[in-house]
Formats: structure tokens, sequence, C-alpha cells
């Protein structure tokens, strides 16, 4: 048992042989039924220009599950501040918690979002990357134009993502809890949170450091079925190694054809070690490991896996063994 809330990150992977018209249409089931399993938390993260994630704006996906969902938390995870101007931000985000009250967060990321230079230049209009100063300095407003400016009523919950210490200084500095990226930077996780909660400021938004860990999960009722369906993603991830664009998301099928290089398997085999794949029982023993490692107060899993369905049974296995099951409401 895991006695912390689970919650779920939607990155929208556009699987081979469909559109990505039929991936928006999947998130909206995902989020129904992650509502009724009753996680605490669902985020969508922004991406553009990929052949394998599908460029669908956090806020408008945080809106459209919103209405159509009932309790759980919605929301971006992240938008990245240097592609938005922050008053826009404050708008979008203050508009949603007025309309959708105690039931929307508002991640703030850095990075661009693509691995492609021209649609990072052309997001923020022929700018080049952001600066540490430039980066502070949009967070800070942001947050100034929350109270000052739209104060609508409710307002979203802020939260930092960070994969690294210099992200976690930012997060303690402005006394904002901190999601960390653990699925893409686990050998920066330990001593990113050391930092953070070494050096946090309580604030209005956070009065004492608060930890949200993400981690790469894959559940299934054997070993061989998790192995087959965390396929995919690991053709992804080798061809990063490698320094290549995105590439499309292939089927388990075809990950199971592709030839990895030793030197893949060794990088994947140990990324791996670090994220929470196999069985329940072995997913669940994992998930309470990072917890304890980090002191995490809440776990977020994203799980890139092929279908629709076999991802919503990773999810569901998960909470079944991690929680037990939901009591029945009262008739």
């Amino acid at each position: 048992m895991i006695d912390l809330p689970l919650s779920a990150l939607e990155v929208a992977m556009v699987q081979a042989g469909t559109r990505a018209v039929d991936t928006l249409r999947d998130t909206t089931a995902f989020a129904q039924r992650l509502d009724a399993l009753g996680y605490r938390r669902l985020w969508y993260a922004e991406h553009h220009h990929s052949p394998a994630i599908g460029a669908f704006p956090p806020v408008v996906l945080t809106a459209h599950a919103a209405a159509s969902t009932s309790a759980i938390r919605l929301g971006s995870g992240g938008v990245l501040a240097p592609n938005h101007a922050p008053i826009m931000l404050a708008e979008q985000f203050g508009t949603l918690a007025a309309l959708h009250p105690d039931r929307i967060d508002l991640g703030i990321g850095r990075g661009p979002g693509t691995f492609d230079e021209s649609t990072a230049r052309a997001l923020r209009r022929g700018a080049g990357p952001t600066t540490d100063d430039e980066y502070r300095d949009d967070v800070a407003s942001m947050l100034r134009f929350l109270v000052d400016e739209v104060a609508l009523g409710p307002l979203p919950e802020p939260w930092l993502l960070s994969s690294s210490t210099a992200g976690a200084a930012l997060a303690a500095e402005l006394g904002l809890p901190i999601a960390f990226a653990h699925h893409i930077r686990p050998d920066n996780t330990l001593a990113a949170l050391d930092h953070y909660r070494a050096h946090f400021a309580p604030s209005p938004w956070c009065g004492r450091p608060r930890v949200l860990v993400c981690v790469e999960t894959v559940c299934a009722e054997t070993q061989e079925e998790a192995v087959r369906l965390a396929g995919p993603m690991n053709v992804v991830k080798a061809g990063l190694l490698k320094g290549h664009s995105e590439i499309p998301f292939p089927t388990p099928a075809e990950a199971s054809a592709h030839p990895f290089t030793a030197e893949e398997r060794q990088a994947l085999a140990a990324f791996g070690a670090q994220q929470a794949y196999g069985t329940p029982e072995t997913v669940v023993r994992r998930l309470a490991e990072l917890a304890d490692a980090t002191g995490a107060d809440e776990l977020m899993l994203v799980t890139p896996v092929h279908a629709l369905a076999a991802r919503l049974r990773s999810y569901e296995l998960v909470k079944q063994h991690a929680h037990g099951p939901r009591p029945s409401a009262p008739r």
C-alpha cells in the first residue's frame, strides 16, 4: 500500500497508424476514467511540432476535461513560461479556476516544448532561449498578475516544474510547491529536492515545502506484458540518446523488432531501474521505495504506452494495489 495521493500526467502520444484527432478523443475518456478511479490530479504537458505527441494546448485540454469530470484536479504539467506572456497565463488559468473552483492547477515549466529550433523560435517570436533571469521574472510576474489583475475568486494552485537543482532553487525562492521530473532526469532528483527543502522560503502560495515526484510507470498483469508495453517509448528514447529528433510513436510489434545497440540497452536498463515497470506488486513496491527515498508528498504517474485500453489498465492496476478498491457509494 502507498499512503500518498496518486496523480497522472497526460502527454497525449499520437500512436502509429492513428491521427492526432484520435488521440484528442482519447484524452476525454482518459480523464473521465481517472476521475472515477479517484486519482488526485491530471496534468497536461505542452509540446509542439512532434511526430509522437499531439500539439494540444494544456489550457484547452484542462477546460475540456473540467467540463466532463467532477472531482479530479486538472491543469498544466506544464505550460511553458517562455512561450507565453505571463498576463495571458494568469488570465487563462484564473478564469478556469473561477469556473471550476478548487480544481485547477497551474504547473509552470521552462523548456521550449520542442526539439525543433525553428519551432522554438516561432513560439518566442524569433527570440532565443530564455535566460535564468528572464524565466524568474516571467514566473514572478505571472504570480503577481494572478493576484493583482485576475482575482476573480478562487485562484489556481501554482506549481513549479523542475528537472534540475536550478529549477528547485527557484521554486524554493518563490515559495512554490515543486513537481520534479524524475521521469526525465532521475539522476538529479535527490540533490534537487534536498536543495529545495533546505532553501524553501514560505509564501502566501505555500507555507511549507511540498513535493510531487513524476515517475514513468508501466503496469500490467505480467512482467512480460509490461516489458512489451514499455517497448515503444524505449524506441523513442533510443533515438533521443543518438541526438535524433522525436519519431512517430511505434506499435509494440514494431518496437519488439527494433535493433537496439548494446549501449542503448544498457542506458535504457539504467533509466528503467529508476522508474516503475512490471506487475502490480513490483510497481507498487517500486513506487513506495521512491516515495520513501524522495520524501514525496504525492506521486504523479506518466504511462506512455500504445493503446488507450492498455494505458487505462495500467492506472487501474496501480490504484487497486496501491490504495485498494474505492468504497461503494451509499445507496
